[in-house]
């Protein structure tokens, strides 16, 4: 399976226990949705997807372990640290109007209410407050914005389009 069929989830982060559990960080809004895929996609970046079997996957604390097929201790979830976790876009729910998987934003073109082009989305930023857009443009220039409706004003895949108020100098 190619990256352009994957929808990237979250990240793999420290190991949680001695039993093979390792944490989670979601880029999502309902990570707790994927406890209903069985199978997982995960990939360092940059390398073929791989599929992963989903032993288990909880809230714990003030974030999310999951317990993968395979990672059976400490040292193996130490060894999963930084892989992405993905799944093909057709097992995913689709969205409502103004919800948006942060893979079909990245690319679009970023236009200002003055109709500046400020860039292009090259990611996104989990600050935990909110996403946050973080848009390039043709001279390299970074902008920051947080994808808030009171800035993002809209978004329209079709066109490629996303409207914001937004200053080009700030």
């Amino acid at each position: 399976m190619t990256g352009n069929d994957i929808v990237i989830l979250g990240r793999l982060a420290d190991p949680y226990g001695i039993r093979g559990w390792i944490r989670v960080h979601p880029y999502g809004d309902d990570p707790l949705a994927w406890a209903e895929m069985p199978v997982w996609w995960i990939s360092r970046d940059g390398e073929a997807w791989r599929e992963c079997g989903l032993k288990g996957f909880k809230a714990h604390a003030n974030g999310l372990v999951a317990l993968l097929d395979g990672v059976n201790d400490r040292n193996a979830s130490e060894a999963m640290k930084g892989m992405l976790v993905g799944a093909p876009r057709e097992a995913l729910p689709s969205t409502d109007e103004d919800e948006f998987y942060w893979a079909d934003l990245i690319g679009l073109d970023v236009v200002n209410t003055a109709d500046e082009r400020l860039g292009k989305v090259a990611g996104l930023i989990e600050t935990g407050a909110n996403a946050v857009l973080r848009i390039v443009g043709d001279d390299e220039a970074e902008h920051l914005v947080p994808f808030v409706s009171a800035v993002v004003l809209a978004v329209d895949k079709e066109a490629g389009r996303i409207r914001v108020e937004w200053g080009s100098d700030w």
